[in-house]
């Protein structure tokens, strides 16, 4: 199973994420609901690293499926655009194939 942890602030701007696991809903190489979260959560950092100029801090680890990502102070609004969209992105994931392959919760910080 993939859990998504989405960090939010006091203004209710989502900020950060935690993702981590392996949906398992096929074998790998075959997965779509992994291929899926991958896809969006990947091209969510990379368009703020490369469309962007926000700081952010990212820990990584491709055999647990760990993305973890936290946007530095000062990030645009932009930034928190493309956050509201990876996560418009996975409750559709969610509402389509179900929490046994993905769960999404969230969190004030």
């Amino acid at each position: 199973m993939i859990k998504i942890t989405v960090y939010k602030n006091s203004e209710q701007e989502y900020t950060a994420f935690h993702c981590i696991g392996h949906a398992e809903y096929a074998e790998p190489g075959e997965d779509i609901v992994c291929a899926a979260v991958s896809v969006l959560v990947i091209n969510t950092v990379n368009s703020i690293e490369t469309l962007l100029s926000d700081e952010f801090d990212i820990v990584t680890d491709s055999e647990s499926g760990l993305i973890d990502f936290s946007l530095k102070k000062g990030y645009s609004r932009e930034a928190l655009l493309l956050i509201r969209s990876l996560v418009l992105g996975l409750q559709g994931i969610q509402k389509s194939y179900g929490t046994d392959y993905v769960t999404l919760t969230f969190k004030e910080v």
